[in-house]
């Protein structure tokens, strides 16, 4: 499919077979529907998902609030996440969405018009509230640092290995007492970031990537 309106065909086909009456550019609507209940359909078609279309979509719900978007499905590796962003878009937006595939033309519904929202999600909502009160300080500014963003964890490990730095090979429970990282030991053991080396069982040293790490995130800690 190289042009918008070669997606009209297979959806007007798609809502005729369901017993409505279907005609193109009506107004400013690419495609409306009537026959399948009191208010009529609008669909906005365009051959990729984009913020135009989103645009184009919302002030189609200012005539009626069965508005579809429509697009070819998208193929590859990044298929299935696009869809699904794209229909958690729709769904908050009140919106439908219908795609149809290259290849045959086979026009599928993923949400119809007017779906409810999701209910939010409380195990997120306590990750979000947890991540924020681990935090110390805003050291990220709204947006990625040099090295990456700044976690309440990597805060955690950056203390950990701040204290080996001073003091040299320790046990977790020390570093865990003197730090306030209440979970110093885990942090070490698991070494996620590659700045810590079991030097016997339950003691850890700050391994040369660990001194990089302090000298690459200097700041990350306040004071």
């Amino acid at each position: 499919m190289k042009r918008e309106t070669d997606l009209y065909p297979p959806l007007k086909a798609w809502f005729e077979a369901r017993g409505a009456e279907v005609k193109a550019e009506i107004g400013a609507a690419d495609l409306v529907a009537v026959g399948l209940g009191d208010d009529p359909v609008v669909v906005e078609m365009k051959l990729r998902f984009s913020l135009a279309l989103y645009h184009q979509a919302l002030d189609r719900l200012r005539m009626t609030p069965l508005v579809y978007i429509a697009v070819v499905r998208p193929e590859g590796a990044r298929a299935r996440r696009m869809l699904s962003e794209n229909g958690a878009m729709c769904r908050r937006l009140g919106l439908g969405l219908l795609t149809v595939r290259a290849r045959d033309r086979l026009v599928e519904c993923h949400l119809e018009p007017g779906a409810p929202l999701p209910r939010a999600s409380k195990a997120r909502r306590r990750k979000l509230e947890a991540e924020f009160a681990r935090r110390v300080g805003d050291p990220n500014e709204g947006g990625a640092t040099r090295h990456g963003l700044v976690t309440g964890y990597r805060q955690d490990a950056l203390r950990c290995a701040a204290y080996l730095a001073e003091y040299g090979p320790s046990r977790g429970a020390a570093v865990k007492r003197d730090t306030g990282v209440p979970v110093a030991t885990r942090i070490m053991a698991d070494n996620h970031y590659g700045w810590f080396q079991r030097v016997r069982p339950g003691t850890y040293e700050l391994t040369e990537a660990g001194r990089r790490g302090l000298a690459d995130w200097d700041g990350a800690l306040p004071g």
